[in-house]
């Protein structure tokens, strides 16, 4: 993904729900009585910490494959997360990780890792989350040219060849929607969209604002097809990965929770992402 960012506007709920809180009030940041500034933590670093992110990653979630720029949604939240903990910019250290290796037991070569990671218990068994920073829903796009193009329903969606990303959500809601079929597995989403366009998937199921950027941007014929319901009716919500039982996994939600509170989350949502009420539900 290397065109221009996308600035496009969210509902109006969204903005309702990230207000900004009261400008006399800031959000305490003591965790346990502790203050949770970069003095306090203890980071693989002193003085510094480290995210980290897959290689390659992709807009709207970071630009120019660079999380060190500070451009696109997930980098944006980082520096700010940083920032509300008493980091410069230049405190901030950056280092890749596979997806898949990020959510896995053991070691970490990062503090915090953010890659548009879906919170589950499933995953919480291996490593900690931070409180959501942002709420997705998961969407099938297809070519103008597929059959695909013309699907209205979830029962005409389960009847076409579908396609995810190994180990994301995007891959379970696939295989919800086609539990008795072999969903098309790839390692990356640059790998699902080269099968889309030869034709040896019919749709691709991935995150919404990812979904825009794709059809609007990568796919010259590229259409949204419309959103998946979550599975049990919960929405599917994002957090920042910790090691399990980290020291800094209270203080990381409790930032996360005063940028939202301080309206930061909004603002960078407001210049990033895209509007969940373009993409229709299928029923």
């Amino acid at each position: 993904m290397r065109a221009p960012r996308l600035i496009l506007s969210v509902t109006a709920a969204v903005a309702v729900a990230c207000a900004p809180a009261d400008q006399g009030t800031r959000p305490s940041n003591q965790v346990d009585g502790v203050d949770c500034k970069k003095e306090n933590l203890a980071t693989l670093t002193p003085g510094k910490i480290t995210f980290g992110t897959d290689q390659p990653v992709y807009e709207p979630w970071f630009v120019d494959d660079d999380p060190t720029n500070g451009k696109g949604f997930e980098s944006a939240v980082a520096y700010a997360l940083a920032e509300e903990l008493g980091y410069t910019r230049e405190d901030v250290v950056w280092t890749r990780v596979p997806f898949n290796a990020a959510i896995q037991p053991g070691r970490k070569t990062y503090d915090a890792d953010i890659n548009e990671f879906s919170i589950t218990e499933e995953r919480k068994q291996a490593v900690d989350f931070s409180a959501p920073y942002y709420d997705v829903d998961q969407v099938a796009i297809t070519l103008e040219s597929s059959e695909a193009a013309s699907v209205k329903t979830l029962a005409e969606l389960k009847s076409v060849k579908i396609g995810a990303q190994v180990g994301t959500t995007s891959f379970d809601a696939a295989q919800r929607l086609q539990p008795e079929q072999d969903v098309a597995v790839y390692n990356t989403n640059d790998d699902a969209k080269a099968a889309l366009r030869a034709g040896q998937i019919d749709a691709l199921v991935v995150d919404l604002p990812t979904a825009f950027y794709i059809t609007s941007a990568e796919l010259e014929d590229g259409v949204v097809i419309g959103q998946i319901p979550a599975g049990d009716g919960k929405p599917e919500q994002f957090g920042i990965v910790l090691d399990k039982g980290s020291a800094l996994t209270a203080c990381v939600s409790t930032a996360v929770e005063n940028l939202r509170a301080n309206g930061t989350l909004a603002k960078v949502e407001q210049e990033w992402l895209a509007s969940a009420s373009t993409a229709p539900e299928l029923k």
